[in-house]
């Protein structure tokens, strides 16, 4: 099976590697069609790294808006070369990401079965272009890939896509971290505490609940929140009620690069994930990853994870009380947190394995290739 996997603006070279390596290990020869990455990506394992999109833009450092200016520019031209190119001998084109999809959606090569995958089924639609652009490309493609079956619900209901295209494949645990060479220890001030942490990791924005952490730590004795990622939003009112919470809340407001991230999750005793609303998320599987006791609100893919598995203890969203609860039980109980923990690794080694996406990936290509063949 000849599998060309396609990312032109690289948002997600961790997942797309990782999917790529263990479709090679699986028998697949696998190129990916990307574009440089702004930090630093896994190394091509097993398959062909094509960086053939915004060559000039990814050329070199180059200030934000710069950067974005260029790949304005060089978008349509990639496009229609990519077209113009076809399948280039693949049997599958696998789309991962598409930069623009209202335009994109004519644009896919032709020649052979096109996949789409889904990452974020919530988030991709807000706005009418956005929302015209997720049905357009529904319909261009033979089949859509989501990680949940909350996602695959939203596909059919929201953008119209055919329930017979809709595949649920379970996003894969980031276990690459895990064996890092240059993993880099915590800063000093952070390695010297003893106490059980509780980390809140990602960039920081409204939907992911941190308020709801912080009044759920009021209370939580002998431990402290650790509030690790860069903030795109105003972090303010965070630290001022972080300041009326009590107890120790220390807050890491930058990019933590992958070789820093292994420290922060050994580390932790427990994950938060107290997110409004979301469908799936990569700290989860970066949780599952390190076989951490997790707690999370009871929506989208982490429900299903706390259903299906035992692997997450579910919350109501926006409820700090319960939140509370769950966060406590844990930190005083080192057994039911060393039984969350098996639980994660066990779903991690196993329902959430890219061995397993990579099995029901090829399943889906077979199913596709043999439709058309």
């Amino acid at each position: 099976m000849r599998v060309r996997l396609v990312d032109p603006p690289a948002y997600t070279p961790p997942y797309d590697h990782a999917l790529a390596a263990a479709l090679g290990r699986a028998g697949a020869t696998v190129e990916l069609s990307t574009s440089r990455a702004t930090y630093d990506a896994p190394a091509p394992d097993g398959f062909v790294l094509s960086e053939d999109f915004y060559r000039r833009a990814m050329a070199r450092d180059r200030a934000t808006n710069a950067r974005r200016a260029y790949r304005l520019a060089e978008h349509l031209p990639d496009m229609l070369r990519h077209s113009r190119a076809g399948g280039r001998g693949a049997d599958v084109l696998h789309y991962q990401w598409l930069t623009l999809e209202a335009l994109d959606a004519g644009l896919l090569a032709r020649g052979a079965p096109r996949v789409f995958t889904s990452h974020n089924v919530l988030r991709r639609g807000a706005g009418r272009l956005r929302e015209q652009g997720g049905r357009r490309v529904a319909a261009a493609v033979d089949a859509i890939v989501v990680h949940t079956r909350a996602g695959a619900q939203t596909m059919t209901d929201r953008y119209g896509a055919d329930p017979r295209k809709v595949r649920v494949i379970p996003h894969g645990a980031f276990d690459y971290l895990t064996t890092q060479p240059d993993e880099a220890p915590l800063p000093p001030e952070l390695a010297a505490v003893e106490a059980p942490v509780i980390l809140s990791f990602g960039i920081l924005r409204p939907y992911k609940g941190v308020d709801v952490l912080i009044e759920a730590f009021e209370g939580i004795e002998g431990a402290e929140l650790w509030i690790v990622g860069r903030p795109w939003m105003d972090a303010e009112p965070l630290r001022a009620a972080a300041d009326r919470a009590g107890g120790t809340v220390r807050f890491v407001d930058r990019f933590v690069v992958e070789h820093e991230l292994p420290a922060y999750f050994r580390r932790a005793d427990v994950v938060a994930l107290p997110y409004r609303e979301i469908d799936q998320s990569g700290v989860l599987y970066t949780a599952l990853a390190f076989g951490k006791a997790i707690v999370a609100s009871s929506i989208g893919g982490f429900a299903e994870v706390a259903e299906d598995h035992g692997a997450v203890v579910p919350v109501p969203p926006g409820d700090p009380a319960a939140l509370r609860a769950a966060l406590a039980g844990l930190v005083a109980d080192p057994a039911a947190r060393a039984a969350q923990e098996a639980r994660a690794a066990a779903a991690a080694a196993g329902p959430y394995s890219w061995e397993e996406a990579a099995r029901l990936t090829l399943s889906l290509y077979g199913q596709l290739v043999g439709r058309t063949g």
